[in-house]
């Protein structure tokens, strides 16, 4: 029997209806939606004197900035976020971060130093490092990999600050070797304005950040504008303006990816703890908008769960928020089988994916898709997004089907070097020769004859 709680949906597998039913939650929240809220709604038509769509509103501002450069970055930010920047105050300058890491808390400063080493220590193990194949005449194959030059790094502030997206893109890049690196913030309290956002960027030798946000930060870091030229890539969570701005100016600037609002899927037995499991469902509809799914074919498993749900989100902070991601957003599944669990997680192919059963290990091999995974009761999600080592930027909307997560090889760019030696052309001639002939190309193997002919 299928049935839906107060709180979170709960959808039964065996019922005609579950597939359906699981199928129309997860696809609420994907990078090509419109959750927007009725604030966000109402100040698109403040801004533009209209209902635009988020992909319309984008498209403008992207093209105000690209056509009108800093002008339109500034007048965005003022129409948009009610800031006063100007284009002497839009960039923050060094001795406002140095003020503002001088008067950080000494434990904040040491968290962030412990973070950053641990974050270092994976991404160095995990680099991409020059490989070289000798060929038998004497020549070599490389595969060299170099930094990106410059890159942009999108930090949200709206509803919260988050100095966590800082260590997990900056430190990256900067074990990668890129040698700058421009913060994008919005110019709020959450923002730019913010001392921890600001403490963190002088920490980690950040020296430029912008007073700007959403779309036309995207677009500003995409196009250049007058005092900021134009990055390589850009990465960097966001809401869904600034998921559809990077689409848009993909192309003209590499993106980490599109990224949908954050999710979690569960997988768990009947040994799973219905407590931890709970919070960590929580952990992601605090997020608002966030999805957690849990998969069981345990019914007195999920039971606890959405009980353990209903008494813990009324302690929350941020209650209200919480409990309508999860009315929207979230579900308990029980499946007819703990292989069908599996199978499920696999086919979500989910942001974050957290296994707690008897051995979850068994259970991951099941399950290759997933952008990444916590395995046991001791890993909660929290552990990767604020100081494990690896990012916490994933693919999200059952895109790490095909995306993972960011690393410090998104910020090098592989390339290969031939060099051969005479008796190595020589060796392959005939094979070049043949290829050309059969594609119509004989300039290409005339290429490889007039060298033969001179030697």
């Amino acid at each position: 029997m299928t049935h839906a709680s107060p709180l979170c949906a709960r959808i039964d597998l065996s019922a005609p209806d579950g597939r359906v039913r699981l199928d129309a939650l997860r696809g609420k929240l994907v990078s090509q939606g419109d959750v927007v809220s009725p604030a966000g709604r109402q100040k698109t038509i403040d801004v533009f004197g209209e209902p635009l769509s988020p992909r319309r509103v984008v498209e403008r501002i992207c093209e105000d900035v690209r056509r009108d450069g800093l002008a339109a970055l500034l007048d965005y930010s003022r129409r948009i976020d009610g800031a006063d920047t100007i284009a002497d105050t839009v960039i923050v300058s060094p001795t406002r971060m140095a003020e503002a890491h001088a008067a950080a808390d000494p434990t904040f400063l040491a968290t962030i130093r412990r973070i950053r080493d641990r974050v270092e220590r994976f991404q160095r193990a995990v680099l991409s490092r020059d490989v070289e194949v000798t060929l038998p005449g004497g020549g070599s194959l490389r595969q060299r990999y170099v930094p990106l030059d410059r890159v942009g790094v999108c930090v949200p502030g709206g509803a919260a600050a988050y100095p966590s997206t800082l260590l997990m893109t900056v430190v990256p890049a900067r074990v990668a070797g890129v040698r700058e690196i421009v913060v994008v913030a919005p110019p709020t309290p959450f923002g730019a304005e913010n001392p921890h956002v600001l403490a963190t960027c002088h920490e980690l030798g950040v020296t430029t950040v912008v007073r700007a946000g959403g779309a036309q930060a995207v677009a500003a870091l995409a196009y250049g504008v007058e005092g900021l030229p134009r990055v390589d890539k850009i990465v960097g969570p966001g809401n869904l303006f600034v998921a559809l701005a990077k689409e848009y100016v993909f192309g003209d600037v590499s993106i980490d990816s599109i990224a949908g609002p954050s999710e979690i899927v569960i997988v768990a037995d009947e040994a799973g703890q219905s407590e931890s499991i709970a919070a960590d469902m929580l952990a992601q509809a605090e997020h608002s908008p966030g999805s957690a799914i849990l998969l069981t074919s345990s019914a007195s498993l999920a039971d606890a769960v959405a009980a353990a749900l209903e008494r813990r989100v009324a302690v929350l902070e941020r209650c209200d928020l919480t409990r309508d991601s999860l009315q929207r957003f979230c579900g308990i599944v029980v499946t007819r089988s703990d292989d069908e669990s599996a199978d499920l997680a696999h086919q979500l192919a989910p942001e974050h994916l957290s296994i707690d059963t008897r051995d979850p290990e068994s259970t991951l091999a099941r399950i290759r898709h997933v952008g990444a995974a916590f395995l046991g009761p001791w890993s909660p999600v929290a552990a990767g997004d604020y100081a494990a080592g690896p990012s916490h930027v994933l693919p999200t909307g059952g895109t790490a089907r095909f995306a993972a997560g960011l690393s410090a090889n998104d910020f090098v760019r592989g390339g290969s070097v031939i060099a051969l030696s005479r008796a190595d052309l020589i060796e392959m001639a005939d094979d070049i020769r043949l290829l050309a002939d059969t594609e119509g190309l004989t300039a290409h193997r005339r290429s490889v004859e007039a060298r033969l002919e001179r030697s």
